[in-house]
């Protein structure tokens, strides 16, 4: 069984304050990016019951335009899971400690996104897996190119 580890070791009380005051900045961000796009959302279904005349390129408009801001919003949801998770990490010393390995994840990435659960390899890791059980990891055709120039050096030194 593996050790867990707690964040006592990866982080200072100080630097667990800083990210805890980051998670707490982004949370409020996202919060009001969301009560914002709600807004708009409801400011248009309201517009829609007026009595002006009906053209079906302004539905169409109206209607790509809400399914954009039901999108965002649901990004915005799972970020404010991931964020509300981060906070009970901090609350229960698990902070800092990647999910995956018990590692310590890099302040640097903790920086960029204070609501990390894995260090980077697991998370590439992580995602890979997601790829390829999603039916997403096929050769783009950049790849397809490189590959074939790659051969054909290899055809060209093979000449020689």
């Amino acid at each position: 069984m593996v050790k867990k580890k707690t964040n006592k070791k990866v982080l200072t009380t100080s630097e667990i304050k800083e990210f805890k005051a980051l998670l707490l900045e982004k949370l409020n961000e996202i919060l009001n990016n969301v009560n914002c796009m709600e807004e708009d959302a409801l400011r248009r279904t309201r517009t829609d019951l007026s009595n002006l005349p009906f053209h079906m390129a302004d539905a169409g408009t109206d209607n790509f335009e809400m399914e954009n801001i039901l999108g965002l919003m649901d990004s915005e949801r799972k970020l404010l899971k991931e964020i509300d998770d981060a906070l009970s990490r901090i609350n229960n010393g698990m902070y800092g400690i990647c999910e995956s390995n018990s590692e310590p994840i890099p302040k640097e990435r903790l920086r960029a996104i204070p609501w990390a659960r894995y260090c980077v390899a697991c998370a590439s890791s992580y995602e890979k897996s997601i790829l390829v059980r999603d039916g997403s990891h096929e050769v783009s055709e950049y790849n397809s190119l490189a590959n074939n120039e790659n051969d054909n050096d290899f055809d060209k030194s093979s000449d020689r």
